[in-house]
């Protein structure tokens, strides 16, 4: 009886995942168990329908290593004439109380972190983004993040 239970769950679980209409690019890249101050995850967009909007969103993969209530980010964006646009961004990660927000079941959470809105693309783009987290009072940044296991982008079109 467990097992038709688990396969139920299961199917219903697929059926959801494939009914994401709006997805146009969605890649995860590990970090390892943590995230070095140096390291740079790069993703290289596909060609995109031009006419078209995208938001753009970051996604986190952390756990509960991670020990920051917020999360600094440094990400470019390279457009293919050479120039590059770099926002620095800060999200909340934790509750006040050190619970980590986003969505999950075990001690392992997901975030899926507005970047920009209403993109057009007009040929393919990269993206780079690398972690810029400080503890209160010191300068230097952060040398290993512990907690964050894997960063992703994801583009949505607009409909």
């Amino acid at each position: 009886m467990k097992l038709k239970n688990s396969i139920l769950v299961l199917l219903i679980a697929v059926v959801f995942c494939s009914c994401d209409k709006t997805r146009v690019f969605d890649e995860y890249k590990s970090v390892g168990s943590a995230w070095h101050k140096d390291s740079i995850v790069s993703f290289d967009l596909p060609q995109l329908d031009s006419t078209q909007r995208y938001n753009m969103f970051i996604n986190v993969r952390d756990n509960d290593n991670y020990k920051f209530n917020n999360l600094f980010l440094i990400v470019s964006l390279e457009l293919p004439n050479g120039f590059t646009k770099i926002d620095t961004l800060e999200y909340q990660m934790a509750e006040p109380d050190g619970t980590l927000l986003g969505n999950g079941f075990t001690d392992i959470k997901e975030s899926k972190l507005f970047y920009k809105e209403g993109v057009r693309f007009r040929s393919p783009y990269k993206v780079s983004i690398k972690q810029a987290v400080r503890e209160t009072g010191k300068i230097p940044g952060v040398q290993e993040l512990d907690g964050i296991t894997e960063v992703g982008l994801r583009i949505e079109k607009i409909e």
